[in-house]
């Protein structure tokens, strides 16, 4: 007696044409949903609104004082007296901190432990001291002469006219920044490949041209974000020397509200002015750094200007479609 065989599924049925089963749906996408951000960012946004409608309706701030003076003659006099102590205490000091760099990085013990008594002295005096003892240069030292060490003079000179306010502030600055743009620049020379300097110097490449065409190149990508953080600490650290009754920003804004005792505006006069001139110093910092990176990146991101450039070219091109070609007859 034969059994009967069990039943089996029905075959699908395939199309008329043979082309074998249909393909599998697409699975459907569903973004991830964070509603924790989406609250912080409320939260953050709602902070923002209400802190900028505080500085638009509070009458405290007397905002018709603040633009009285945001372009005063001698506010844009104090300014410039800023720029200046800025650039040449950046510019000596830097300088001074490549020696000071290169002494720290020499075999020579003597060099190099002069060097380290150097950072070390002026890192752990604060700028306000040094600067008061370069202004009273002439209490500590009544002449400098020239002459035989330990022996007798040939030439000599008062100091009581050598040195006036502006001389000491660019000295105390130039000398205090000099301590950390050696530390600087010494980092940046670690960070370089050591076998790339064995490599050129048994190609017969001089020291010199060593430094100039292989170190600093490499050194500038790592050296250039510290420097540029360093520049802005001075820039505004500069505010300090109005203990020397020089006349940049922050001494200005003090003798203006000393007389007419509009202290918050005139404060936010200093504040606007440091935000700008910080501002110009970080895009100038973002295309020199983009300088140094050619060598590492070959295709650069794109700079926010052709970014904008780029957007409105997709803008004029959305509204002025292309009209499509006519066939051929």
């Amino acid at each position: 007696m034969t059994s009967a065989a069990p039943p089996s599924a029905a075959a699908p049925a395939l199309p008329a044409d043979g082309a074998g089963p249909p393909a599998p749906a697409e699975p459907k996408v569903v973004p991830a949903r964070h509603y924790w951000r989406w609250a912080a960012g409320a939260a953050v946004l709602v902070l923002a609104v209400q802190f900028a409608h505080g500085l638009l309706t509070n009458p405290a701030w007397e905002w018709e004082v603040f633009f009285r003076y945001l372009t005063a003659d001698s506010v844009l006099r104090a300014v410039w007296v800023t720029l200046q102590l800025t650039v040449y205490g950046t510019a000596l000091g830097f300088a001074l901190g490549l020696v000071v760099a290169l002494m720290r990085l020499s075999s020579s013990p003597l060099l190099s432990g002069v060097a380290w008594l150097y950072v070390w002295a002026f890192r752990s005096i604060p700028l306000i001291v040094q600067l008061l003892f370069w202004f009273n240069l002439a209490y500590l030292y009544e002449e400098l002469g020239i002459g035989i060490p330990f022996g007798p003079v040939v030439w000599s000179f008062g100091t009581m006219h050598l040195v006036g306010a502006m001389s000491a502030a660019v000295i105390g600055l130039a000398l205090h920044q000099a301590a950390y743009a050696a530390e600087i620049l010494r980092g940046g020379f670690l960070a370089v490949e050591p076998g790339q300097l064995e490599a050129a110097a048994a190609l017969g490449i001089p020291r010199l041209r060593q430094l100039r065409r292989i170190v600093l190149p490499q050194a500038m990508r790592s050296v250039l974000p510290n420097a540029a953080n360093e520049i802005v600490s001075l820039f505004k650290g500069t505010s300090i020397v109005s203990v020397m009754a020089i006349g940049e920003l922050f001494y200005q804004v003090q003798v203006i509200y000393g007389r007419n005792g509009r202290v918050v505006p005139l404060l936010m006069v200093a504040t606007v002015w440091y935000i700008v001139l910080t501002t110009l110093l970080s895009i100038v910092q973002y295309y020199v750094e983009r300088h140094f990176a050619r060598g590492a990146d070959r295709t650069p991101p794109p700079t926010p200007l052709q970014r904008a450039r780029a957007f409105a070219r997709t803008l004029r091109s959305s509204s002025h479609p292309l009209t499509p070609l006519r066939e051929k007859r």
